[in-house]
């Protein structure tokens, strides 16, 4: 069979290349203040949690929730402004956690119990609001009493703390004549120290307390350090 013969001068055309699908642009952030508000203040936590309130930088919060300084200040006034911002916001993740531990609905030991293993636990799972107020403390709370909110979210923790300790001695479960403050203080030490002397701890005592076995064991330990104390 004869096949077609290409006239001469006449190239064959080459065939287009493919055409790549445009690129999508990056998602424009929405007009929804209360959103953007909570997207600096999740990434102020742990720049001032890192950093304390002199190396923490605007900027650089700025750059990761793809806002502006001016935003920033617009929302929070100030630098101070945000760090205070964000005691608060530190302080009300772990009293709303704390509010739904339903201790009214245990006998008064059971509930002591799971309050400090919370507190244990929730305190090694977020070291952040550690060093936020070990911070705080560096300032001798000095931001801390510019906020009458911080105040108020911890009314309810010690009130929850009394009315549970009171439900005990009723029982004669608890001793009587321990100051819930001071007993709120003791579980707090305790649960801080796991955090805040970690890493000099294990390198004095060579103790790795990043190990589950060894960190479920002083939870335990803690626990039972606080209920034996109130017990009657």
């Amino acid at each position: 069979m004869n096949q077609p013969v290409q006239k001469p001068g006449r190239p064959a055309k080459a065939a287009k290349p493919a055409q790549r699908a445009p690129a999508k642009a990056a998602p424009a952030r929405t007009n929804d203040p209360e959103r953007t508000m909570a997207d600096i203040l999740a990434v102020a936590i742990s720049e001032f949690a890192d950093k304390g309130l002199a190396g923490a930088r605007i900027d650089e919060i700025a750059a990761a929730t793809r806002t502006s300084k001016r935003m920033i200040y617009y929302y929070f006034g100030s630098k101070e402004g945000l760090y205070v911002a964000v005691l608060e916001e530190a302080y009300r993740r772990m009293r709303s956690i704390e509010a739904e531990l339903h201790l009214d609905d245990l006998p008064p030991e059971d509930a002591l119990r799971r309050l400090v293993g919370f507190t244990v636990d929730y305190q090694l799972a977020h070291p952040e609001f550690i060093r936020l107020v070990m911070t705080e403390n560096i300032h001798r709370g000095e931001y801390l009493a510019q906020s009458a909110t911080i105040r108020q979210l911890n009314v309810p923790a010690i009130d929850g703390l009394r009315n549970l300790y009171e439900r005990g001695v009723k029982q004669g479960v608890f001793r009587a004549g321990i100051d819930p403050v001071d007993l709120h203080m003791s579980i707090s030490a305790l649960s801080v120290f796991n955090v805040a002397n970690r890493h000099t701890f294990s390198l004095i005592f060579q103790r790795d307390l990043d190990d589950a076995r060894a960190m479920g064991a002083r939870r335990d330990s803690i626990v039972d350090m606080v209920v034996r104390f109130v017990r009657k």
